[in-house]
């Protein structure tokens, strides 16, 4: 059953092996934001190497600022501590690939142009950048598409793009913040697909932000639920999905729906218990 502790709630894991240290641990993070807005409360969470953890939460609870501050992108001052590969989150870090919601590609490069941009900025040749990119572009589906200019690709295949960039880069962490969220729902399943697909052939770290609670089981090994501004941690369930996996035919999987379920509950005790608070 779903609703089983031994199956969902990581609290009831075995502990983590000492001698694998978690590629990202946040340990009682408080942010505010000017002396009346507090963001963040006192959030914990912590990911191994190789695991993909996806957050879901109500708007404005923080998910993206907890991306923000894992990539160095907010300096103000915080409560608690913040670690990637065991250094303090640094700006410009190799050790991060950041996937923003907008596919952000430059209007006048093409799509390989696109793909190989951060292998640029991070100085790599171009016979290596621009063979890993025509790699990725293949992988994600736009094999032949290499010479095409942004404004003559759909959205999916520009968010198909900014996936190759995102892989691209020989980042052991990658921060996602809703890169399918503006998609359809049959591209979306598709582009999940390639995700899983990639992700599968390499297991970096993943830190994947998204409303869709299917979405966030479907790609993950363990979901987080945060509240309500300000955000804290409801619930951080283990998806006891097997791996390999097709985000396609877990639609048909009742396992999925029951874990959907429970996921949605606690998201849903959390709404609730924000309304009562602030009642």
């Amino acid at each position: 059953m779903v609703g089983d502790p031994n199956r969902l709630d990581s609290s009831r894991l075995q502990p983590m092996n000492l001698e694998e240290r978690p590629a990202i641990k946040i340990a009682d993070l408080s942010l505010s934001f000017g002396p009346n807005l507090l963001v963040l409360d006192k959030v914990s969470l912590s990911a191994k190497p190789g695991e993909f953890v996806s957050i879901v939460g109500p708007s404005g609870c923080g998910k993206t600022t907890i991306l923000n501050l894992l990539a160095g992108l907010i300096q103000v001052p915080y409560a608690g501590s913040i670690s990637i590969l065991d250094r303090p989150p640094q700006l410009g870090s190799q050790d991060v690939a950041y996937m923003l919601a907008r596919d952000c590609m430059i209007p006048w490069r093409d799509a390989i142009g696109n793909a190989s941009f951060g292998l640029q900025i991070r100085g790599t040749p171009k016979r290596e950048r621009l063979s890993r990119a025509s790699a990725l572009l293949e992988q994600v589906g736009l094999a032949g598409f290499e010479h095409t200019l942004p404004k003559q690709l759909s959205h999916g295949m520009r968010q198909r793009c900014a996936l190759a960039r995102t892989f691209a880069l020989d980042s052991s962490v990658l921060l996602m913040d809703e890169p399918f969220g503006a998609l359809d729902a049959q591209t979306k399943l598709q582009l999940e697909d390639v995700l899983v697909d990639l992700w599968q052939a390499e297991r970096r770290t993943v830190i994947f932000i998204t409303h869709d609670i299917g979405e966030a089981i479907a790609l993950s090994d363990r979901v987080i639920v945060m509240s309500g501004r300000p955000g804290r941690i409801i619930s951080d369930t283990i998806i006891p999905l097997p791996r390999p996996r097709s985000v396609r035919e877990l639609q048909k999987d009742p396992l999925f729906h029951e874990i959907y379920a429970h996921v949605w509950g606690m998201l849903e005790d959390g709404w609730r218990g924000d309304n009562v608070a602030k009642s």
